[in-house]
Formats: structure tokens, sequence, C-alpha cells
């Protein structure tokens, strides 16, 4: 089976929300309230990056979550990923 399949039969088994990040993907929940939960603690934890375990690394994160179910973040990480390749393709 090859990457594509395999992310594609993840999809289906999840609703097709999945988080594709480094070649890894991840199944979100079905259901809506959890997956907003999920991303907000991990926003609001990511404030907290100064302490031992949690780390700032979860505020992009819960962002990336949170994406999935709001059109402001949606866009915001449209843009980034827009400006990201642009700035990839220039040097």
């Amino acid at each position: 089976m090859t990457e594509t399949e395999d992310r594609e039969a993840t999809c289906d088994r999840n609703d097709g929300r999945a988080i594709h990040l480094f070649g890894r993907t991840v199944p979100l929940p079905r259901s809506r309230a959890l997956r907003i939960a999920i991303g907000v603690v991990l926003v609001v934890l990511g404030f907290f990056g100064f302490l031992p375990i949690l780390g700032f690394w979860m505020i992009p994160l819960g962002l990336l979550v949170l994406s999935y179910e709001f059109a402001t973040v949606r866009r915001w990480r449209r843009r980034l990923i827009v400006r990201w390749g642009r700035w990839r393709n220039s040097g």
C-alpha cells in the first residue's frame, strides 16, 4: 500500500479529520466539541511552556487542531503555508 493510499484509508476511517504532519498522520476525534476542547487545551497549556513537561510547541499544534473547526484560524494556516512555500522557492 502506498503512502497516499494509507493516508486516504486513515481519513476514511476518521471522517476525513486527520492531521498530516512531517509524513505522519494523526487522526482527530469525530466529536466537534472534543476537537475544540483539545485545541483550546493545547493553546492554553502552551502559554505555560516555561514549565517542565509543557512546551511552547503546544501553541501551534493547538492552532492546527482548531483550524479544522474555525474559518479564521484556517485562513491564518493557509496564509502561513503560502508564505512558507514562497520563501522556500525564492532561495
